[in-house]
């Protein structure tokens, strides 16, 4: 129940959405999950408070582990301990990866933001990051992005180096081919699953297609 430092065929990472009534997400989310293969869930709140970062941690965390998949916390590795999560997601202005490492221990999986810098991946690398995410690739209404990475920066990571990279930004079912036939081991997504017309399940169906067919 991990994605810790293996490289394999293009998996989903699959993030949540911005904002949700819990009672009804559960629900979809447990669709999406038994809908195809799904190598982690990322826990997503900005600035939510702690008490309800950790009621919607011990709400969904059981839903997605019972399934043997991962579920991560972003930015904050100390609720991601305390909620008994399989690692946490850092950006370059969250805590530090040391510190991330220390509070969660060496099992744990700790990701890096890298934006569009094969320097910033490098460094994060060699610290121990157990995976490693680019973007945005295309354009995303879930966050402001300043930074734009192309298809060409997994290909070199992924021909060169042995950790896992994870491709986020826009991605849909629709663009997402050149990112799996660069060598991307995981497709982060958010809004193209869950304001997919058919709903979380038919998008997840038709992204593990599109990664079947061009892996």
């Amino acid at each position: 129940m991990n994605i810790k430092t293996t490289k394999h065929k293009c998996r989903l990472y699959l993030i949540t959405p911005p904002d949700f009534i819990l009672s009804e997400f559960r629900q979809k989310l447990a669709l999406a999950l038994d809908s195809g293969d799904i190598a982690c869930v990322q826990l997503r709140l900005k600035n939510a408070s702690e008490r309800r970062i950790m009621k919607t941690i011990e709400s969904l965390r059981p839903i997605v582990q019972e399934r043997n998949v991962s579920f991560i916390l972003n930015d904050d590795p100390k609720l991601a301990y305390q909620g008994g999560c399989n690692g946490v997601h850092i950006g370059q202005k969250d805590a530090a990866y040391e510190d991330a490492r220390d509070i969660l221990g060496a099992s744990a999986t700790v990701g890096v933001t890298c934006k569009n810098d094969p320097q910033l991946a490098i460094l994060a690398s060699e610290n121990g990051a157990d995976y490693v995410a680019f973007g945005a690739f295309f354009p995303t209404k879930t966050k402001i992005t300043y930074n734009r990475a192309s298809p060409e920066i997994i290909n070199i990571w992924s021909q060169t180096m042995n950790i896992p990279s994870v491709a986020i930004g826009g991605i849909t079912p629709k663009n997402c081919a050149p990112l799996v036939r660069a060598g991307a081991n995981f497709l982060a997504v958010i809004s193209s699953v869950w304001e997919h017309a058919g709903g979380p399940g038919a998008a997840i169906k038709e992204f593990n297609r599109v990664i079947s067919n061009n892996s």
